[in-house]
């Protein structure tokens, strides 16, 4: 670890695995998650909406669990495998969720969006056919501000089937 004594800052050197990529950085130690991604790697698609861990629009998952990344410092995900909402899609094909959040409109101004697919992607890993209220509780942590849960949920039963 090394130290800047002219700001009180420390930092340190982290490998992480992001949606098949291998990046090590060298990051502050008091860096949130989703700044990292979104900054340092410039991995934009998770959003930044109350760094208070009460909206899930930053949600991730990280080695298997689904993270909201406001709430996890960088050096905490040192040697994990990280996954994003880049990392659903297969090139320009879009994963079978997203092509289901597009056919039942459940995008609207798609700020909430990338957090409810990382959310839903976890819920249907663990649970390939949840019921309407597994998917309203596994959904549970994410504001869509736009209020557009019906859809969101419509969406994720057409994939759960």
């Amino acid at each position: 670890m090394s130290d800047n004594a002219a700001t009180g800052s420390s930092s340190r050197a982290i490998t992480v695995t992001i949606n098949g990529t291998t990046y090590e950085r060298e990051v502050e130690a008091r860096k949130l998650l989703i700044h990292f991604v979104r900054d340092d790697l410039d991995l934009t698609g998770s959003h930044i909406g109350c760094d208070t861990g009460n909206c899930g629009a930053c949600s991730v998952i990280v080695d298997g669990s689904l993270v909201k990344s406001c709430m996890m410092l960088a050096v905490q995900a040192d040697g994990a495998t990280i996954e994003t909402v880049e990392g659903l899609a297969s090139g320009d094909e879009l994963s079978v969720l997203q092509q289901s959040f597009r056919e039942h409109h459940a995008l609207q101004c798609g700020y909430c969006t990338p957090g409810m697919l990382m959310s839903a992607t976890a819920l249907l890993r663990a649970n390939p056919s949840p019921s309407e209220a597994e998917i309203k509780k596994a959904l549970q942590g994410n504001i869509c501000r736009c209020t557009g849960y019906w859809n969101i949920i419509e969406a994720v039963k057409a994939v759960a089937r």
